[in-house]
């Protein structure tokens, strides 16, 4: 079977945005990679995240102006963490023949995870993209309820170094290194 990648882009929304640890740093590596996968033909998907806060066609609930999906590109919205469940994402990737999906977004801990262990088990092989997934910021006001956003995202990507996944490939690549190609 050939291998084909799609590009995931999860609930980079203003208002998520708006809340993001290192976000301007996030979104730009984000927009060279989306930049890369469109020229080279790999698709783009959009997931947005709409809830009692994040409500549609309310400007926080849309896409940050650089992540802006293209006409015709795939946007699924979800209402849990998991990008695949009672979504349109599985049939998405399975109709464009997916067999890896490259993982971006907001929340490191939440979203990405959740959507980068569904993808796992639902047979995609992953690249987990170490500078485009962040979380939100932290203050002092969290104290020790929450782990500092850099080490949650350095954790996480040890945590895609290191697991196992029986049959499939997991790689971890800063945006720049990610071959859409392979």
């Amino acid at each position: 079977m050939p291998h084909t990648a799609a590009l995931l882009v999860i609930d980079m929304q203003n208002a998520l945005v708006d809340i993001a640890h290192r976000a301007t740093e996030t979104v730009a590596a984000i927009a060279g990679l989306s930049e890369r996968a469109r020229a080279a033909g790999v698709p783009v998907v959009t997931v947005r995240q709409r809830d009692a806060e994040l409500v549609p066609g309310t400007e926080g609930w849309q896409v940050v102006a650089e992540l802006t999906p293209r006409e015709g590109e795939p946007v699924v919205d979800k209402t849990t963490p998991d990008s695949f469940l009672d979504t349109g994402l599985d049939g998405i990737l399975r109709a464009l023949g997916v067999t890896e999906v490259i993982v971006t977004g907001f929340a490191t801990e939440i979203c990405v995870d959740t959507t980068a262990r569904q993808a796992l088990s639902r047979g995609y092989d992953l690249v987990f993209v170490a500078d485009g997934h962040t979380t939100s910021r932290r203050g002092e006001e969290d104290g020790d309820d929450l782990v500092p956003a850099d080490r949650s995202i350095r954790q996480y990507n040890t945590i895609y170094r290191t697991i196992g996944w029986p049959g499939r490939r997991i790689r971890v690549r800063a945006a720049a290194d990610v071959d859409v190609t392979a």
